[in-house]
């Protein structure tokens, strides 16, 4: 089908026709069980899940940047009832289509918006939402704007304390863009972030070892306040819970976390 941004189309499993998948311009876009809402089929889909299990409890107020065909909004509504989350696309034709095709969850448990990422950002009430998901591409590629440091500090005031932004990042060996998307978190949720577990990087370990082209999750966590001068009432991405959790997922991940982390990034600089 045409849409504004190119075309978009659904390919059905042979296997298990209520199994599809959503392609935009050729790019595999999401994956949804039409039987299943909890299902996710993406590695990245599942290591954000895992994250968000370990770090918050209960119902979400979500932002998901890229809309696409809501596979993780969908899981949302479904595993967490009395969630409210807001899905954006840039692709307002996309946005009208896969509410017809999928049957999504409506507002106010999913409203879907037409919109920039950048500007839904800049026009979300602060400390709105537990949860911020980047998962914008234009191609391989997260558009520039997106990855800025002070889109970064934009995100950080629309989260509430303790609030958890989490970006798809896709990379090839050695893993320059992500070391510099993580330089530039920890520019804008504070560089004590990895020494108080609020910053991660999460992956498969070849793609951690800069063996393959693959995506990572970047997790950081938006400091809790003055009260917490050790932040010791935000979730830590350190914990065993998560590392647990990601050990057992069907495609095994590791957080990089603590002095691994600041290792790891070195010495990028911020974007």
């Amino acid at each position: 089908m045409p849409i504004d941004t190119g075309t978009a189309r659904i390919v059905a499993d042979p296997d298990d026709p209520a199994r599809v998948t959503l392609e935009v311009n050729g790019v595999p876009s999401s994956f949804l069980d039409l039987d299943d809402p909890g299902f996710l089929a993406f590695e990245y889909m599942q290591q954000m899940d895992a994250v968000v299990g370990a770090a918050i409890a209960g119902p979400l107020r979500a932002l998901h940047l890229g809309a696409a065909g809501c596979a993780l909004a969908r899981c949302w509504d479904a595993s967490r009832p009395g969630s409210r989350q807001l899905a954006v696309d840039i692709d307002a034709r996309l946005v009208h289509l896969v509410r017809d095709w999928f049957a999504l969850p409506r507002a106010p448990r999913l409203r879907l918006r037409a919109d920039d990422a950048a500007a839904a950002v800049r026009g979300a009430p602060p400390e709105s939402y537990d949860v911020v998901v980047r998962d914008v591409f234009a191609g391989d590629t997260t558009p520039g704007h997106l990855v800025t440091e002070q889109i970064a500090r934009q995100v950080a005031a629309v989260l509430r304390p303790g609030g958890l932004y989490l970006a798809n990042c896709a990379d090839r060996p050695p893993l320059g863009h992500v070391r510099r998307e993580l330089a530039t978190l920890a520019a804008a949720f504070g560089e004590d972030a990895a020494a108080q577990g609020r910053l991660a990087l999460v992956a498969e370990p070849g793609i951690l070892k800069g063996r393959r082209y693959g995506n990572l999750v970047i997790a950081a966590v938006k400091r809790s306040g003055d009260a917490h001068p050790d932040d010791a009432g935000s979730p830590d991405l350190r914990s065993a819970a998560l590392a647990r959790a990601l050990r057992t997922l069907p495609v095994p991940a590791h957080a990089v976390t603590g002095q691994e982390l600041t290792a790891f990034v070195a010495t990028a600089r911020p974007y």
